[in-house]
């Protein structure tokens, strides 16, 4: 039985925040986006022992960046929900991790822009971890390891196939990931 391509829930409520990321409401999720409002996300890029990073293509039904590469997972933060709450959700959403033992390593914040798509994104590092992983076929039509350079080739020859978000913390933020993940 084949499943329909995952939809996002229009009606999702999201915590709206001011420009100190600090919670001034809620909306949901069609409002927040049309309305260009300030919000959350999470991104969380797994590293397995020889620093390989695990990239997912996101499914065609997405309503940002369909068929696109992405971090290993990535959301929204929903409202009342704290980053690391989200992150561990998402992991278990969209890539069946559910181990809370292999911490989320805060590596860095982007802070909210057009770039993000007026998201505050924090990012975590999760590893080293080789999985394995249950793609959730809604989410993600399929995951692979690459080597950081490959990222690189990818980013430079074909940006249009690469999420925005991981185009700009890869771009701006490259050196502190590969130091982070050693």
């Amino acid at each position: 039985m084949s499943k329909i391509p995952h939809k996002a829930n229009p009606d999702e409520l999201f915590d709206v925040v001011d420009l100190d990321d600090r919670v001034i409401g809620q909306s949901p999720r069609r409002e927040v986006h049309a309305r260009k409002l300030l919000h959350r996300a999470i991104h969380v890029l797994i590293h397995d022992p020889n620093g390989h990073l695990f990239l997912q293509r996101r499914s065609m039904g997405k309503d940002s960046f369909p068929g696109c590469w992405d971090s290993s997972c990535s959301g929204h933060v929903d409202a009342g929900e704290d980053y690391v709450k989200a992150a561990r959700r998402e992991l278990g959403e969209e890539l069946g991790w559910h181990d809370t033992g292999l911490p989320l390593r805060p590596l860095l914040k982007l802070h909210a822009s057009p770039e993000t798509g007026y998201e505050f994104i924090q990012i975590y590092l999760m590893g080293p971890c080789s999985g394995p992983f249950d793609l959730h076929p809604e989410e993600i039509t399929e995951g692979r390891w690459i080597v950081p350079n490959e990222l690189d080739i990818l980013i430079n020859e074909y940006p249009d196939h690469v999420a925005g978000a991981l185009r700009l913390l890869w771009s701006q933020h490259r050196a502190a990931i590969l130091a982070a993940i050693g």
